[in-house]
């Protein structure tokens, strides 16, 4: 088992326990030792941060091949179109490569609260708010997307990460829960890939009796990372 934490950030906060400058870290609202943030959210972004005591969690949620999906409301310049919204879904050609397909929808302004500081209000412009789900982590992915189609984010609010999400979780509170530990097998474990091959099998030598294969540690037991990942 793994105690795993759920903790709403507030905007501009950073995703880690200390820092040399001035800036409000997680250590202002979370006084666990030992937990580790399990991937990471930008300073100017808010909502769903994971944190967890787990090595074997936190690799579990931050692996890339997990495609572990998070959903987003973003708040944007402008009224945004079925056009942008199609553009979003079917993959963006980003300067670091392909995005993936994603999820994505206008939806209502969500029930949320202003931001602190407010957002800064332009007369005559307009906004409006999607939800974008994705399933990788880019750097910055979410914001340069929707800059891609033309509508520049001006709030980011992550609501939710795999099955765990924001619900009955205040701004900058945190909720803790305990979850079964991942079950990652070694790489002894694990069943070899086999090729065909052309090549008849080449007779093999008598030899010496084998050296025993030194033992892999299983990431089961492993500590968690305290480098934070790419965030949106």
């Amino acid at each position: 088992m793994a105690n795993l934490y759920l903790f709403n950030k507030p905007f501009h906060v950073l995703s880690q326990f200390t820092d040399k400058s001035d800036k409000a870290t997680l250590a202002r609202f979370i006084d666990v030792k030992k937990v580790y943030p399990a991937g990471r959210l930008d300073y100017d972004s808010e909502g769903l941060l994971l944190l967890t005591d787990s090595g074997a969690l936190q690799h579990r949620i931050c692996d890339p091949d997990a495609k572990m999906p998070k959903r987003y409301w973003v708040q944007v310049e402008g009224d945004i179109t079925p056009e942008a919204i199609n553009a979003l879904q079917n993959g963006l050609q980003l300067k670091d490569g392909l995005t993936r397909p994603a999820k994505a929808r206008i939806i209502p302004a969500p029930n949320v609260g202003p931001r602190t500081p407010p957002i800064r209000s332009r007369k005559n412009v307009t906004d409006s708010w999607l939800e974008l789900t994705i399933n990788e982590g880019k750097n910055r992915q979410v914001r340069r997307m929707t800059a891609h189609v033309g509508f520049p984010t001006l709030r980011l609010i992550r609501y939710s990460i795999g099955p765990w999400t924001l619900t009955d979780i205040e701004v900058g509170q945190w909720q803790k829960q305990t979850v079964n530990t991942p079950e990652l097998q070694s790489p002894a474990k694990r069943s070899p890939k086999t090729r065909a091959s052309t090549r008849p099998e080449k007779p093999r030598r008598a030899t010496s009796s084998p050296k025993p294969k030194s033992k892999l540690k299983s990431k089961s037991n492993a500590k968690p990372n305290s480098r934070p990942r790419p965030g949106a």
